[in-house]
C-alpha cells in the first residue's frame, strides 16, 4: 500500500435490504450518504444506543466490493452478544444504525502483491469483499482462497467462494469425495505458491491454528496478517 488506507469518522447508515442466510446469520445492506470508500479487508463499528443513553458497539468487517453502491456486512449472531443478537432479531428496513468506518489499513489487500487467504467460519467475510474486489478486476489469479467451517450450511458466502474457486474444508460433514477434516497441509501447499502475502481470519483459536498451518507449508512468518475475533469483541 503506498499511502495510509482510507478512514471515515462517525455517519450513520440506512438498511436498505436485509435477510438471514441462517438461523445465526443476518446480511445486511445499507445506503451510507457520505461514505468513504474502503479497501477490501476493513471494518466498521456498529453503534446502538437505547433512549436511556446506554451504548453497545460491534466490528464488524466489510463484505462489500469497493465499487459497490451500498455497505454490505455479515453479521454471526453470537450468544448474549448486544449488537449482534439487535441486528439479527430487531433490525429492520429503513432503520438508521451508527456507524465509524472504514478503519483498519494491516489486513487490507489492494491486488499489489499475490496473495493467499485462510479464513474459518464467519472470518471469511473481508476475503469475500477481496474475491469480489479481484473479480471486478480480473485479477483472479493474484488471490487464493482456502476456507473451513463445520458445515456447508454454517460457511457464510458458501456458493459464492465456491464459484470463485475457493478450496472448501468442512470438518463435520463431507464435501464431494472429500471426506471432513480441516485442510491438510499437502492441500493448502499449492494454494501458497508464490503468495508474497499471507491472509488468517477467523476465532482466536483458529487464527493461532490457521497461522501454524501457514509456518507448517513454509509461509514466512513476517507475511502473515492475522485478522482475530472473539464473543466479546
Amino acid at each position: 500500500m503506498t499511502g495510509p488506507a482510507p478512514a471515515g469518522g462517525w455517519t450513520v447508515g440506512r438498511i436498505v435490504e436485509i435477510d438471514h442466510p441462517t438461523d445465526r446469520l443476518v446480511r445486511l445492506r445499507l445506503h451510507v450518504d457520505d461514505r468513504v470508500d474502503h479497501l477490501p479487508g476493513q471494518h466498521y463499528v456498529v453503534r446502538l444506543r437505547a433512549p436511556d443513553g446506554y451504548t453497545a458497539q460491534r466490528s464488524y468487517s466489510v463484505a462489500s466490493d469497493p465499487d459497490d453502491p451500498l455497505l454490505e456486512l455479515m453479521v454471526e449472531c453470537l450468544p448474549g452478544g448486544e449488537v449482534s443478537g439487535f441486528l439479527h432479531d430487531v433490525a429492520e428496513v429503513g432503520d438508521v444504525l451508527e456507524l465509524r468506518g472504514p478503519i483498519g489499513g494491516w489486513f487490507v489487500w489492494e491486488g499489489d502483491v499475490p496473495a493467499v487467504c485462510l479464513a474459518g467460519g464467519s472470518g471469511v467475510v473481508p476475503v469475500v469483499a477481496m474475491t469480489r474486489y479481484a473479480r471486478r478486476l480480473g485479477i483472479e489469479d493474484r488471490l487464493r482462497v482456502v476456507v473451513v467451517a463445520r458445515t456447508w450450511e454454517q460457511l457464510p458466502y458458501a456458493a459464492e467462494l465456491s464459484r470463485y474457486g475457493a478450496f472448501v474444508a468442512l470438518t463435520r460433514e463431507n464435501l464431494g469425495e472429500r471426506v471432513a477434516a480441516p485442510p491438510y497441509p499437502s492441500e493448502l501447499a499449492a494454494y501458497v505458491a508464490g503468495a508474497g502475502r499471507a491472509y488468517v481470519c477467523g476465532s482466536v483459536g483458529f487464527a493461532t491454528y490457521a497461522t501454524r498451518l501457514f509456518e507448517e507449508v513454509g509461509v514466512a512468518t513476517d507475511t502473515i496478517r492475522v485478522e482475530q475475533f472473539g464473543e466479546t469483541g
